[in-house]
């Protein structure tokens, strides 16, 4: 019953959200870039170069390119000559934002020197009912992440280099981002400033790679799953249940990394735990690869397993068991892409009893009108069975939202969302109701 209630959902989402849409990685959203050539039949703007069919192709035409060809444009507008404002024009209608491009991004701060870059942004949300997902203060305008960070990215391309990478965020996301996986105060635990306000350190890691070898030693993000922390490296403002409960954050350890070839990247490497800092609290490998299956489909299969840490239910024994997650990214065209996510997390305490045992499937489409403007639904099923909320429940969301970005250093993710629970719902939405539709906007500040 279960199974076919979620294939029909499934099917009215994707039929929602078929003319819908991807998310960021790396401070910036990976939307397709739509700059267009410019109609003078001369050198085409933004760093795009014709792509001929037929030698023939060469007497200089580009507005009606001839022979088949095509224009193709760059995905990084930053090698442009001159960049996008030297007569990059839209062609539609809505200029503003369906069309378009947009300027190199301004930097406060930038490369300070020596490889090493400075950063972060500032996101500021409101909510309109609380989603214990991060955005648990509901009804109010807050600061979710003030986030400063700075590092050195490694170049082997010459050899053996080394660097790091260091994070700061204070907000309303600061608790839940501490590594709160040892309540004892230790490294960020104890950070809070009240009104669920709080600092934290997610990283604090050297980073040391030759060739096509590199190895991560401290205290870093998790590998696991497609949603993250970092507010502008996702598409849509609130986070999946997936995400909070089941996935890591944060590890302590050391993590290493081997592109074996353009389509094949490993991982693995030893931590201390989940969402613990320089301390012993677990015994756990982590790893992985990521692999290109055929042209605009990855996979990515990422587990740990071992000794977690402390109880999360509350127990105060040790808990240990396995997690994996596996991602299918697939670039449906130029414009759309689709995302499939599946999650499976087992663990026990150390008598042999069940701690936590959950699976959820995650899946969005995200569709890029330009630069400017993306489109994006995303619907989960989240089966919490043991350790999680109460038992044997059945979560859904469904989540449709907008990719806004009038400024390269600005982005606006406004989103309706509805949860509702198949079994007890106390203590899983607001008010313990069966069912929640909620509004939220937020806007990301690069700098």
């Amino acid at each position: 019953m279960k199974l076919s209630k979620l294939a029909l959902i499934a099917a009215v989402a994707c039929g929602i959200n078929a003319h819908n849409l991807t998310t960021a990685t790396a401070n910036d959203i990976n939307m397709v870039s739509f700059c267009e050539t410019s109609c003078d039949c001369g050198e085409p703007v933004c760093g795009c170069e014709p792509v001929c069919c037929d030698p023939g192709c060469d007497d200089g035409s580009c507005c009606e390119p001839e022979c088949g060809c095509e224009i193709a444009c760059c995905d990084d507008t930053s090698c442009c000559d001159g960049g996008c404002d030297s007569g990059c024009a839209a062609t539609s209608c809505l200029d503003d934002l369906a069309g378009g491009c947009l300027d190199d991004p301004c930097s406060l701060f930038g490369d300070i020197g020596h490889g090493i870059t400075v950063g972060g942004w500032a996101s500021i949300g409101y909510h309109s009912k609380a989603v214990p997902l991060f955005n648990s203060r509901a009804d109010e305008v807050q600061l979710h992440q003030a986030w400063l960070y700075a590092e050195k990215a490694i170049d082997t391309s010459n050899g053996f280099d080394i660097g790091g990478r260091l994070d700061y965020i204070y907000g309303t996301d600061g608790p839940d981002t501490q590594s709160f996986g040892i309540n004892n105060d230790h490294w960020d635990n104890g950070w809070d400033n009240g009104g669920d306000y709080g600092h934290a350190l997610p990283q604090a890691y050297v980073e040391a790679g030759y060739g096509d070898l590199s190895v991560k030693l401290g205290h870093f993000y998790t590998i696991i799953g497609w949603e993250v922390v970092g507010a502008p490296d996702n598409f849509f403002y609130s986070h999946a249940y997936t995400m909070y409960n089941s996935e890591p954050f944060t590890h302590t350890g050391a993590l290493a990394t081997y592109n074996a070839s353009d389509d094949l990247s490993v991982y693995g490497g030893w931590v201390t735990g989940w969402d613990s800092g320089f301390e012993n609290n677990g015994d756990a490998f982590l790893g992985g690869a990521s692999m290109g299956l055929c042209d605009g489909l990855t996979m990515t299969y990422a587990t740990v397993f071992g000794r977690f840490g402390e109880d999360k239910t509350g127990g105060g024994d040790s808990e240990r068991g396995y997690m994996h997650s596996i991602v299918f990214d697939y670039a449906v065209s130029d414009n759309l892409e689709y995302i499939f996510q599946s999650d499976y997390l087992d663990t026990e305490d150390a008598a042999g009893a069940t701690s936590r045992s959950t699976f959820g499937i995650n899946q969005y489409l995200l569709y890029t009108l330009s630069d400017k403007l993306a489109l994006g639904g995303r619907f989960e099923w989240y089966d919490a069975n043991e350790g999680i909320y109460n038992s044997d429940n059945d979560i859904y969301a469904l989540t449709t939202g907008l990719n806004i970005k009038p400024h390269s250093n600005v982005i606006m993710r406004p989103e309706i969302r509805w949860d509702w629970v198949d079994g007890d719902s106390t203590g899983i939405l607001e008010d313990d109701a069966d069912d929640q539709f909620t509004f939220g906007f937020d806007t990301i500040f690069l700098f």
